[in-house]
């Protein structure tokens, strides 16, 4: 009775009801178990749906290469497997067509092998090419079940380059992409974009940080989202961005959490406004961003390295690691940039963004149906 008495002490208030003490985070574990299988599960199940279309891919080429049958051959076989399997969507003739471009660009499936040599061209992690050239790889080999058969066949026309295409699947997978979020970052020239900078880390940051760093931040930033408006003022970018917040954090890129905007800090007696303070999940750091709404100017950079201390002392904790300064200007010179961080020991980047881009111009980017299935029968010939 008193062992009774003494579990029904141990309770705890939880939404109203009365739990078990522990009861939440033991809910907790159950739920991660929940969403890791079914991560696991549908990851399998694009892994089999991948595995089927390339399977089917590999068998109409086989048949046209070795026997000469022609295209006549992908509309029957689409009519019979209708026919066969009424339930199932996929065998349409423009599906048996993806498949076969799937299997004729994917020979190596599951993985898209890359020369580790077409790699080093590419904004990845100067640490990852270190660790595989230590271990003597010459190829790298990339899974191609990370996305999903309509990323796939949305990436095959777009993106003719396998190196480039090996990076935009692996983008896509770590960022959680959708296939339309994908394009655009396509069209935007996200992979010219990214790890460009202008920055100071290697001479401020230890070396795993700084190689981090210098992958994270982009140059140029597009914040097209915002709208058609030419803007005039940092106070208004600012308001744009953070009303659009998922937006604004899809193109500053994973990792990157909003803290708040005109961040108030006090320093002797003065107050003074951070323009938009963040925190990187992955740095584990705070990261100062000023808007500056004209051309780079090297007196920007005195600034923002106030900015930067200041975070340092009154808001990091010591657990964090050295805050970072990103300096955001519509036009900027690289050289300017370039001298103006010299000796300059707190860590920054510099980079411009651009606004101007219409929705109407992006809609257009992306590819419709008719010019997927030219570029596909393009990749055939």
């Amino acid at each position: 009775m008193l062992e009774r008495n003494n579990r029904m002490n141990e309770i705890t208030k939880d939404s109203n009801t009365l739990l078990p003490t522990g009861y939440v985070q033991w809910r907790k574990n159950i739920e991660h178990l929940i969403d890791t299988a079914k991560l696991k599960t549908a990851i399998s199940v694009n892994m089999g749906t991948l595995s089927l279309y390339w399977n089917i891919g590999k068998s109409i080429l086989q048949k046209q290469e070795q026997e000469g049958w022609g295209k006549q051959v992908i509309e029957q076989l689409s009519k019979d497997l209708i026919s066969r399997y009424p339930d199932d969507r996929g065998y349409s003739k423009r599906n048996l067509g993806y498949m076969k471009s799937f299997a004729m660009q994917y020979p190596d499936f599951p993985f898209l092998q890359v020369p580790l040599a077409k790699l080093k061209e590419l904004p990845i992690l100067q640490a990852t090419l270190a660790k595989l050239e230590g271990e003597g790889k010459d190829f790298v080999q990339v899974p191609l079940a990370q996305i999903s058969w309509y990323h796939h066949i949305s990436l095959l026309p777009k993106v003719k380059d396998e190196a480039q295409r090996a990076y935009y699947i692996t983008e896509t997978a770590q960022n959680g992409w959708s296939r339309d979020v994908m394009l655009l970052q396509i069209d935007n020239g996200y992979i010219h974009a990214k790890g460009h900078a202008i920055n100071n880390f290697e001479q401020t940051l230890p070396p795993p940080q700084s190689d981090l760093a210098r992958y994270i931040f982009k140059d140029p930033y597009n914040f097209s989202f915002i709208g058609t408006v030419a803007l005039q003022n940092e106070l208004d970018i600012e308001k744009s961005l953070t009303s659009k917040i998922t937006d604004f954090l899809l193109e500053m890129g994973r990792g990157f959490a909003y803290i708040g905007r005109q961040y108030h800090i006090s320093v002797d007696g003065d107050d003074y406004y951070i323009d938009l303070l963040m925190y990187h999940l992955k740095l584990h750091c705070y990261v100062v961003v000023e808007l500056k709404a004209v051309e780079f100017k090297p007196e920007f950079v005195s600034k923002l390295n106030f900015y930067i201390s200041a975070v340092d002392d009154l808001v990091k904790s010591p657990e964090d690691k050295p805050t970072i300064g990103l300096l955001l200007c519509r036009t900027k010179s690289n050289k300017k940039a370039e001298f103006s961080l010299r000796g300059i020991t707190q860590p920054m980047g510099i980079a411009q963004y651009e606004t101007e881009k219409l929705f109407a111009d992006v809609a257009s980017a992306l590819p419709q149906i008719e010019e997927i299935e030219k570029s596909v029968e393009d990749l055939e010939k």
